[in-house]
């Protein structure tokens, strides 16, 4: 059996083929970033998806594609762990920026990005990673136009008074924006990067507000300057997107493309059934 999981910052999609190339196993846990998970908390993640683990000892292939595996410290931290659970299997990890690549590119070179809870981008060549020129330093110092960046900004234009009056009072009745409450989720809480993209949610559903618009409009135009445009021949190739960010505010996305002169891709919410596709195909 084959065991294909793709992980962001905030959830792990994960399917279980067997010799047929049937599903046997379509499951959801919490994400398996080694940056942000303890060993522990991976452990229990992985070990906890009883559909999976039932069937442990069949199982000869993993491929495992997660956020935070970018770096060889956090990949190893990873690799280890799946090593002591899955016994027989031989392990392969990669920063999720390859399931994007192989689920998105249809084997054809390309720019791929993702922009979900995180964000980042490649140069995919077709059937590898060639580029990815900007190392990912996660929620604190990049991630623009990620669903992380989108909520910072909201959470302190709510706090600076600087949302208009109506989404002011919106954005007040729908989360819980007690200060003592945000700070035990940025700071003392796990996981806040993924605290930080829930209030994502608010921009996209008014999006045609024109505080709002501008906002998208500024961190599409900061991720496409700041990571799309630093790649060889850019012009010449499909820019491509995975994630939930991008596929929900596609066409805002393609508006900013269009005003850098760049070539619209394709758009993929979720990767995880093209990438098995993929690796059904090689």
């Amino acid at each position: 059996m084959i065991l294909i999981a793709d992980s962001g910052s905030t959830k792990t999609d994960w399917v279980l083929v067997n010799t047929d190339k049937e599903k046997v196993v379509n499951a959801t846990t919490k994400g398996l970033n080694p940056t942000v998970f303890s060993e522990s908390d991976l452990y229990t993640t992985i070990t906890g998806n009883k559909s999976v683990m039932e069937h442990v000892d069949d199982i000869l292939e993993v491929y495992v594609y997660a956020a935070g595996c970018g770096t060889e410290r956090p990949k190893k931290k990873l690799m280890v762990l799946l090593e002591e659970i899955f016994l027989k299997a031989s392990i392969t990890v990669k920063e999720d920026i390859y399931a994007a690549a192989f689920a998105v590119s249809n084997g054809k070179e390309g720019i791929v990005s993702i922009l979900g809870t995180g964000s980042n981008c490649c140069h995919f060549d077709g059937k590898s990673v060639i580029s990815s020129k900007i190392p990912s330093l996660g929620y604190m110092l990049m991630d623009d136009a990620s669903g992380n960046y989108f909520g910072r900004i909201l959470l302190r234009d709510y706090f600076y008074n600087k949302m208009p009056k109506k989404l002011h009072d919106m954005f007040q009745d729908e989360f819980n924006l007690y200060p003592d409450d945000v700070k035990l989720n940025l700071y003392q809480q796990p996981h806040p990067n993924a605290y930080l993209a829930q209030y994502a949610t608010f921009l996209i559903k008014h999006k045609r507000e024109v505080y709002c618009s501008q906002i998208i409009n500024k961190g599409f135009s900061d991720f496409i300057e700041n990571q799309i445009t630093q790649h060889d021949r850019v012009y010449d190739l499909p820019i491509h997107f995975v994630g939930s960010i991008s596929y929900l505010l596609q066409d805002e996305l393609k508006k900013a493309l269009k005003s850098f002169r760049l070539n619209t891709g394709s758009f993929i919410q979720k990767p995880i059934d093209d990438l098995v596709q993929y690796h059904l195909n090689t």
